[in-house]
């Protein structure tokens, strides 16, 4: 990840580039993880009120119900949020790792330095990404509506404007505590993982290709949804149900209502979705970044 003859400008460009790339490539699977995530456990002998039952149950009845487009809701926050959050987390990754490293990038950089550069970026991104997430989320849980009702928001700009109007301009920032520690720790997950992943494949031989890229991504992926998971599920929860009066009390009802397994929910589609972004941002990441060191 170490691109010292790139500034903090063209980094911040190319990542927020490979982000945008992997959000439009990947939401279909975001939005079906969405939507099971805040799906409630149905009443005991009530099974009919599971209204999704598994990734492409959810994909197929959000397309037969809502058409096709329903599946790329959210897309104007979503790329919003990935030239904002996609941009700094990564931008600023090889700079604070070094601030962290004494200013040293040559050689092997500690993996307990990636992980609290990772850690910091996430944190800083995010808080000021916040706003961007909540929208997506809001137009992403929005399923189909009964007969003559109106949807809350016409869009992602009517969504901000309406929020601040009605909530507040704080309500922006709902749920930012566990979007802080899930997004940190993803990032730590994701970015840490994949320098980790990628220099030592290189060091045993692979070629700084295609194929190093892909499967550094795939280790990224992995980590960050196995570790991000239940965060993103209490995440999901607070920015789609304002019922939530904290990070506690959604932790604490979701699993009184749902069971522990209620966290990792969606576990599947964020897997796929994880992985296939990862290895689509990666690989798009990398060729953007020799294509302006060549230049």
């Amino acid at each position: 990840m170490s691109d010292q003859e790139l500034s903090f400008a063209a980094l911040f460009v190319s990542s927020a580039i490979a982000a945008c790339f992997a959000e439009a490539t990947t939401l279909p699977i975001d939005t079906a993880k969405v939507r099971l995530q805040l799906q409630k456990k149905a009443v005991a002998g009530d099974a009919a009120a599971v209204k999704y039952k598994g990734l492409l149950d959810t994909v197929a009845t959000i397309t037969k119900e809502e058409g096709l487009a329903a599946l790329w809701k959210g897309i104007v926050p979503g790329l919003h949020r990935q030239c904002l959050f996609g941009g700094l987390r990564i931008g600023l990754y090889d700079p604070v790792k070094s601030f962290y490293g004494g200013g040293n990038l040559v050689g092997d950089i500690s993996l307990s330095t990636k992980i609290f550069a990772a850690l910091t970026t996430g944190a800083i991104a995010i808080i000021v990404a916040n706003p961007t997430d909540l929208v997506k989320v809001r137009l992403q849980s929005e399923g189909k509506l009964a007969a003559g009702a109106k949807r809350r928001y016409s869009g992602a700009l009517s969504a901000y404007a309406t929020i601040i109007r009605q909530e507040g301009l704080g309500a922006l920032w709902t749920g930012l505590g566990p979007n802080i520690a899930r997004n940190a720790i993803v990032n730590a997950a994701e970015l840490a993982s994949y320098d980790q992943v990628k220099q030592t494949i290189l060091k045993i031989g692979f070629a700084d290709n295609v194929w190093a890229h892909l499967l550094a991504g795939l280790g990224a992926g992995f980590f960050a949804v196995c570790i991000g998971s239940p965060i993103d599920v209490v995440k999901s929860r607070m920015m789609g149900d304002p019922s939530y009066k904290s990070t506690l009390d959604c932790f604490i009802r979701t699993l009184k209502n749902d069971g522990i397994f209620a966290f990792y929910k969606g576990f599947i589609p964020n897997f796929i979705r994880l992985g296939s972004w990862n290895v689509i941002m990666f690989l798009t990441l990398e060729q953007i970044k020799k294509s302006l060191m060549k230049h």
